[in-house]
């Protein structure tokens, strides 16, 4: 008889002490399968790490009526009538429901009448309702080490009763990039290979187009992001394209990536082009608004824009400088002039008295004090002369009689 299920749903294991990788949840899972009661969990990681075998693991445990569905398939109609008599869900990419389709879950999940064993790929704090995942208990995966790797393909190729050189196994679990799913499907393309292409050299020619994927959670998510924004601090707008293309191209969200555009608008551009924020904010609009892939082009055009502009950090640093202060000495008085007298006590306490309203005086400008007494004089913000920073404050120095440094 012909097998024509794929090598992964093969290879998925009935039996947790056969399941490789997440030796972090180990003890948990143990734990979760002696109690015989399960709570609702959210499994959350990257694709291929084994959110749904473990769903599928603690369902099958307790022995209870379970269904196991997935979310792109299922609407609430066809939810509602699967889950009659059905005691545990198994639902696959949770953050394909909307709003209103996760708060179907919200009574069944409060009283226990459905135990909720759900995965999603997207980072739970954006992509599950504030609701709904307090009702959840998070369980969070990693993807699978290159040892991990190497192993699972060793046991898909004796599933497939055949033995794959060491280098091949070495390099498919390489290129795999943590995903189970990916390596196995590999493994399965280069048993079906002629005996003498299954070499290391002859493999790496005959490899099928991969995505580009990377760990979107862990050292690369975080290296990839710090060399856009320093490509865009160091105004070089093709190594920012790059990192943006090895983002985008990798799977990455794009609501995290104008995020960061966002804060580098601010940060690293900041008063020498004061365009650049509203830009930036505009760009994650877009991207909103018109979704992926398309996306892509308003943040191309953002970076280039970031990367190019003149950049001052100077509001940035007035800022740590300003926090800095209240952090060592603490928040001083607010002086009396500054106060509001909302009642008649505060007034006789000096609240508000000799308050000057800018407005009634010439250019709208009249010498008073404004910090605390024992902070007057303080600077906590030091202007640069980039961009359109010296016309904006060419005003300010001339009133307060600041020197152009």
């Amino acid at each position: 008889m012909t097998v024509t299920r794929p090598l992964p749903e093969r290879m998925r294991p009935d039996d947790l002490a056969f399941f490789l990788g997440q030796t972090h949840l180990a003890e948990r899972l143990h734990s979760l399968i002696r109690l015989g009661r399960l709570p609702s969990l959210l499994f959350f990681g990257p694709p291929g790490c084994g959110k749904s075998t473990l769903a599928l693991l603690l369902a099958k445990s307790a022995n209870k009526k379970y269904l196991r569905l997935s979310a792109p398939e299922a609407g609430l109609q066809h939810l509602r009538r699967s889950l009659a008599g059905v005691e545990i869900l198994v639902l696959d990419e949770l953050h394909r429901f909307s709003k209103a389709q996760q708060d179907f879950f919200l009574p069944l999940v409060e009283s226990g009448e459905l135990t909720l064993l759900a995965t999603t790929t997207e980072n739970p704090s954006f992509s599950i309702t504030r609701q709904l995942l307090s009702r959840l208990h998070v369980l969070r995966l990693r993807p699978l080490g290159h040892g991990e790797l190497v192993e699972l393909a060793r046991r898909g190729a004796a599933n497939l009763q055949t033995t794959l050189p060491e280098d091949v196994l070495e390099l498919l679990a390489g290129v795999s990039h943590g995903d189970a799913r990916t390596l196995l499907n590999l493994v399965e393309y280069v048993a079906a290979l002629p005996q003498e292409q299954a070499n290391a050299e002859q493999v790496k020619t005959l490899l099928p187009e991969m995505l580009l994927r990377h760990d979107k959670d862990g050292d690369s998510h975080y290296e990839l992001a710090s060399a856009l924004i320093k490509s865009i601090r160091g105004s070089d707008p093709d190594a920012a394209l790059y990192y943006l293309a090895c983002l985008l191209e990798g799977g990455e969200d794009p609501r995290f990536v104008c995020r960061r555009l966002i804060l580098s608008a601010s940060e690293d551009v900041g008063l020498a082009d004061p365009r650049a924020l509203p830009l930036a904010v505009a760009c994650q609009q877009a991207v909103e608004m018109i979704g992926m892939p398309e996306g892509f082009i308003p943040m191309a055009e953002t970076v280039v824009y970031l990367a190019l502009a003149h950049k001052s950090n100077s509001a940035y640093a007035a800022y740590l400088n300003a926090a800095r202060e209240v952090k060592l000495n603490g928040a001083s008085a607010v002086p009396l002039h500054l106060r509001n007298a909302t009642t008649q006590l505060q007034k006789d306490w000096g609240f508000g008295k000799d308050y000057k309203y800018p407005h009634n005086y010439p250019d709208s400008w009249i010498q008073q004090a404004y910090l605390p007494q024992e902070l007057e004089g303080r600077r906590f913000y030091q202007p640069r002369n980039n961009g359109e920073e010296p016309r904006l404050t060419q005003w300010w120095r001339k009133i307060y009689k600041i020197p152009i440094e």
